[in-house]
C-alpha cells in the first residue's frame, strides 16, 4: 500500500532534475547529462588548501600546491567538492538567491563527502559563515546556515548559529576583486561567546570559495577567540 501512495505521488509530482527541470526517474536529484557537467574535486590535491594539482610541478612528497609550499594560511585544512564553473553555477545560485532550498541536501551530501579527511582528523562544531543581519532580512535566509544543518543531520556535528557574527555590512564580495575583497571583510566579524569557542575545533561552512577572504578573516576571529583549530569546508571552489 505504501509503495502505491508513493508511485502515486510521483506520478502527480515526478522528480525533476534541480538544474534543468527534466523529469527523472529516481532520486539522484539531477539527471544524467547535468550530473556530467559537474567538475568533482578529486585527486591529487592540496593537501592544505584542496586546490586540484593538475601539473607535476606542483607536486611535492608532501601533495602541496605551490602556494601552500611558500605559504600556508592559518586555517587546518580546506577542501570543496567541486569545482565552480558553468556546469555547477546554477545549480549553486538557484539555491543562494531563488529560494531553492530543496537543493541543500545533495550539496550536504557533496559537502559530506568532500569532508572525509576533516571530519577523521576531528571535529566539534560546525559553524555556517554569518551575514550580516540586513542582508539576511533582504534574502530571507542564510544559505550557508542550511547547508551547516543538513550537513549536521549526516555527521552529528553540533551547528553554532549564534557565536560568530558579522558586525560591519560590505559590499558583496563578487563586486571586489582580490585586494579589494581582503580589505572589504577586514573587521567585517566578531565572536560574541568566547566560551562556545575555546578550545574547540571548527569546520566553517560556506557555498562557495572564491579568494578565500571571508574565510581567512574568519579563521583569524575564531582561533583570536581560542579556537583550536579552523577547517573550511564548501560545496564548490573557484579555480584559476
Amino acid at each position: 500500500m505504501i509503495k502505491f501512495i508513493h508511485r502515486f505521488i510521483d506520478f502527480i509530482f515526478p522528480q525533476r532534475c534541480l538544474c534543468c527541470g527534466k523529469v527523472i526517474h529516481s532520486d539522484d536529484s539531477l539527471c544524467v547529462d547535468c550530473f556530467e557537467r559537474i567538475n568533482f574535486i578529486t585527486g591529487p590535491f592540496c593537501k592544505h588548501c584542496g586546490s586540484p594539482l593538475y601539473s607535476e610541478n606542483d607536486l611535492s612528497d608532501e601533495l602541496y600546491c605551490v602556494s601552500c609550499l611558500n605559504h600556508k594560511d592559518a586555517f587546518r585544512f580546506c577542501r570543496s567538492a567541486i569545482l565552480y564553473d558553468d556546469g555547477s553555477k546554477k545549480l549553486l545560485l538557484d539555491f543562494k538567491f531563488s529560494d531553492r532550498t530543496e537543493n541543500r541536501k545533495l550539496l550536504a551530501k557533496w559537502l559530506f563527502l568532500a569532508g572525509k579527511d576533516i571530519f577523521s582528523a576531528g571535529v566539534d562544531l560546525l559553524i555556517p559563515i554569518p551575514l550580516h543581519y540586513t542582508r539576511l532580512l533582504k534574502r530571507k535566509y542564510n544559505q550557508s546556515a542550511i547547508l551547516a544543518k543538513e550537513l549536521s543531520t549526516l555527521t552529528n556535528i553540533p551547528v553554532e548559529y549564534k557565536s560568530l557574527k558579522k558586525i560591519k555590512r560590505t559590499l558583496p564580495q563578487v563586486l571586489c576583486n582580490g585586494k579589494q575583497r581582503q580589505k572589504n571583510v577586514k573587521n567585517a566579524f566578531k565572536v560574541a561567546n568566547t566560551e562556545r569557542i575555546k578550545n574547540k575545533r571548527i569546520v566553517l561552512i560556506d557555498d562557495v570559495y572564491t579568494t578565500g577572504a571571508t574565510m581567512k578573516e574568519c579563521t583569524k576571529v575564531l582561533l583570536n577567540a581560542g579556537a583550536k583549530s579552523v577547517d573550511v569546508l564548501t560545496v564548490a571552489k573557484v579555480v584559476s
